[in-house]
């Protein structure tokens, strides 16, 4: 095990305590470590705090006694920060949880985070986490970081507003912007987006132009180095994306909009579509429960000619790791053997699903639908035949740089704003993407 200069003391106090629970090693794999923390990242309103505390923290700790999780809730968007800034100073929770492999790769390569390899061997969690988005979390031949979640981006519609209207899902450019002018026609807002309480929101948009418009294909060419962000075909779709922003598509609040005020504008049909990620689907039902309308889910539609409908891009929101300076390793690998469990997700998906989609390889659609409404169940499920298919795409939080990714999110809205033209935009990611490139920060690849 290795401590950190700060942890020495401690784990000489510890060490009595340990040699007497030696002979309790055989009722846990973490039996000679201590209590361990996890801060969570993503915030929550309390009734999810009650969740995570019930289906998270209490089972584990009832089958862990001696080495007890306690769960810290950071706000969201300011979360992130706190842990890395922790992290990297030494200190932090034993479990440290990132946004994403872009986020996760920093503090790999700052060397603040301990290989998973044994971890991921002792436990079979390669067989028990689908083989692409675990391959996200590798670095340098070792796995510093296990996916939270499998996510893509879809459409949420508000489905009574379209049955009263007779409108259908669109699933072609032409038919998104038709319906978007009969919204506006009628003074509802087409898109009900916001990043008030998550400014990273703005790379599900450039998620959504960059899978289907420029399209897969030429995604992976460019995360490889074959072609450069700065090709016409990455010009065109943000332009397409500034043009959104323009015609007014975003409605007047974006950047003050928060996701519930997002899913209650959509619920209340003030808005009438919303590109979003499957990890929003408690949110937009919990909405959706407080006007009595019904929520409607569909593939985005494909924006250019020979782009695939439906296409769908692989995303994990948030990877779970173990900080290097933890003195219980152990008891953190055997959370993450808790976590990565049917018993858990069978657990979380009922009381929490969208949010906590863990990618599992046992998760079929039969069992699911046991613990989901239909609708998540049918959602999920065509998500999984179009990758199974290979009608998938790159979600930018998961398989971008760091640098990159950071750029991305913070220069589109200068794009928006006009304050820089979209040929200038793409010429600095490029510009800050090859310099990565260089460097080894690119993280690994789906294959096509």
């Amino acid at each position: 095990m290795l401590l950190s200069k700060g942890s020495q003391s401690m784990f000489a106090a510890l060490i009595c305590a340990v040699t007497a629970a030696a002979t309790l090693a055989t009722m846990s794999p973490a039996a000679a470590d201590g209590p361990i923390t996890l801060w969570y990242q993503r915030g929550g309103n309390p009734e999810q705090q009650r969740i995570l505390q019930k289906d998270l923290v209490a089972p584990f700790n009832a089958a862990h006694p001696t080495t007890a999780l306690t769960l810290d809730v950071r706000a969201g968007g300011n979360g992130d920060k706190q842990i890395r800034m922790a992290v990297i100073s030494g200190k932090g929770p034993d479990i440290v949880m990132t946004p994403g492999p872009s986020t996760t790769l920093a503090l790999v390569q700052s060397d603040h985070l301990l290989p998973l390899d044994d971890y991921i061997k002792k436990y079979n969690l390669d067989k028990r986490i689908l083989a692409p988005v675990l391959k996200t979390g590798e670095y340098k031949g070792h796995n510093y970081a296990l996916p939270r979640t499998f996510e893509t981006m879809v459409l949420y519609y508000n489905k009574t507003l379209f049955d009263k209207n007779g409108w259908a899902p669109p699933k072609t450019m032409a038919e998104l912007n038709a319906l978007a002018e009969a919204m506006q026609a009628k003074n509802i807002t087409p898109f009900s987006v916001g990043n008030g309480d998550w400014r990273a929101a703005n790379e599900w948009h450039v998620t959504v132009v960059l899978n289907h418009y420029a399209g897969p294909e030429n995604i992976y060419k460019a995360l490889k180095g074959e072609i450069p962000w700065t090709d016409p075909v990455f010009v065109q779709a943000i332009d397409v994306l500034k043009n959104w922003y323009q015609k007014g598509w975003f409605g007047k609040n974006y950047f003050s909009l928060t996701g519930d005020q997002e899913a209650l504008l959509l619920a209340k049909g003030e808005a009438g579509m919303a590109p979003n990620g499957t990890f929003s689907f408690d949110n937009m039902v919990a909405a959706f429960k407080q006007t009595g309308q019904e929520l409607g889910v569909a593939a985005f539609p494909s924006l250019r000619d020979g782009v695939p409908y439906p296409t769908y891009a692989i995303g994990t929101g948030s990877t779970m790791s173990i900080n290097k300076n933890s003195t219980s390793p152990d008891a953190a690998g055997a959370f993450l053997d808790y976590l990565y469990s049917d018993a858990f997700y069978d657990l979380i998906s009922k009381d929490w699903p969208g949010d906590w989609n863990l990618p599992l390889t046992s998760v079929d659609e039969a069992k699911l639908a046991k613990n989901v409404s239909p609708l998540f169940a049918a959602t999920v499920t065509s998500f999984s035949k179009a990758v199974a298919q290979g009608n998938f795409g790159y979600t930018t939080w998961t398989f971008w740089p760091p640098a990159t990714e950071d750029y991305l999110i913070h220069g589109i809205e200068q794009v928006w704003l006009g304050q820089i033209s979209t040929d200038d935009y793409l010429k600095k990611m490029q510009e800050t993407f090859a310099k990565e490139m260089a460097d080894g920060k690119v993280p690994p690849l789906a294959a096509r």
